[in-house]
C-alpha cells in the first residue's frame, strides 16, 4: 500500500490532473468514479489506483471484474491524488484516444447520414464534457474542435461526458474554417448557431449529412467560421434572454436533428 503522498505514483498523479503536458507526454488522461471504471475499454486501461477503504468495500467485485488488480493508496494519499473533493475511492489512468479526420468525419456506422458537432475556441470543461455526452445521445458522429477549444483530456472535461469520452470520435483541427469548406465540398451542409441567423433552427432539413457549429460562450463564433458555414441559424428566445449556455444550445440542435432523423 502507498502511503506517502511523497510517492512518485501519486506525484504523478497529481500532475496528470493538473498540466495538460503531463497527460500529452505519457498520451493519457485519469478518470474518477466507479461509473467511469466499469466502463473504461480493457485495452484502454494502464493503471487502477483505488483507497483503501475502497478496497476493503470492494475488493470481491474489483477481483470479478477480469480487469489489472488495482494498485492501492492509502485514504490520505489517495485524496491528495484525487481532482474532486469528495472522491469515491477509485481512478483509472486510461491511454488517450486518437481519431483521424477522416475517422471523426465518416458516414455512421449503421449506414446514416453524418451528424457532426463543430466546436470553436470552447474554453469551459464542463460544456465540452456535457456536449460530448449530450452528442452521444443524440446521435451525432462525430466532434470537430478548433485549436483553441479547452483540452478535451482535462479532468473537469472527462467527469462531464460520464463516459462517452470511451465512444465519441473527435479531433482538433488547425484552420476550422478551411476544414468545413473542404468537408462542404464532400456533401456535408453546416448550420452556424448565430445571434444573428437570418432563420429559425426550426424551418431546416438536418436528415442529410451535416454539422452544428457552435461558438466560444462569451465571443460567439468567429467571423470567418460563421461565413465558411451555409446557413446561420438561431434559436428564438423569449423575455430578455439573448442566447443560451453552449452545452444547452448544441444539444436543442441535436436533438432537433435527431428527431428528424427518427420521423
Amino acid at each position: 500500500m502507498i502511503t506517502s503522498t511523497s510517492n512518485q505514483q501519486v506525484k504523478n498523479l497529481i500532475q496528470l490532473q493538473k498540466k495538460a503536458k503531463a497527460r500529452s507526454e505519457q498520451d493519457v488522461f485519469v478518470v474518477e468514479g466507479i461509473k467511469m471504471y466499469e466502463e473504461v475499454p480493457r485495452d484502454r486501461l494502464v493503471q487502477t489506483v483505488v483507497s483503501e477503504s475502497f478496497w476493503r468495500v470492494h475488493r470481491a467485485d474489483l477481483e470479478k471484474s477480469g480487469k489489472p488488480d488495482p494498485v492501492i493508496f492509502s485514504d490520505s494519499a489517495f485524496m491528495a491524488a484525487a481532482d474532486t473533493r469528495t472522491p469515491q475511492g477509485i481512478l483509472c489512468i486510461v491511454r488517450q484516444y486518437h481519431y483521424s479526420l477522416g475517422e471523426v468525419c465518416a458516414p455512421a456506422k449503421k449506414g446514416g447520414a453524418q451528424l457532426l458537432v463543430v466546436l470553436e475556441n470552447l474554453q469551459d470543461p464542463g460544456n465540452l464534457g456535457t456536449i460530448i455526452r449530450t452528442a452521444e445521445g443524440a446521435g451525432a458522429t462525430g466532434i470537430l474542435l478548433s485549436a483553441g477549444c479547452v483540452d478535451i483530456c482535462n479532468p473537469k472535461v472527462i467527469r462531464s461526458t460520464m463516459g462517452s469520452i470511451y465512444r465519441m470520435p473527435f479531433c482538433y483541427v488547425d484552420r476550422l474554417p478551411d476544414t468545413i469548406r473542404s468537408l462542404k465540398n464532400q456533401g456535408i451542409r453546416f448550420y452556424a448557431a448565430h445571434l444573428k441567423g437570418a432563420v429559425s433552427y426550426e424551418t431546416q432539413d438536418y436528415t442529410q449529412a451535416c454539422g452544428f457549429l457552435i461558438g466560444n460562450e462569451s465571443r460567439g463564433l468567429s467571423d470567418e467560421a460563421a461565413q465558411a458555414s451555409d446557413v446561420c441559424v438561431k434559436i428564438p428566445m423569449c423575455g430578455q434572454v439573448e442566447s443560451l449556455n453552449a452545452g444547452v444550445a448544441s444539444a436543442v440542435l441535436m436533438y432537433e436533428a435527431a428527431r428528424q432523423r427518427r420521423v
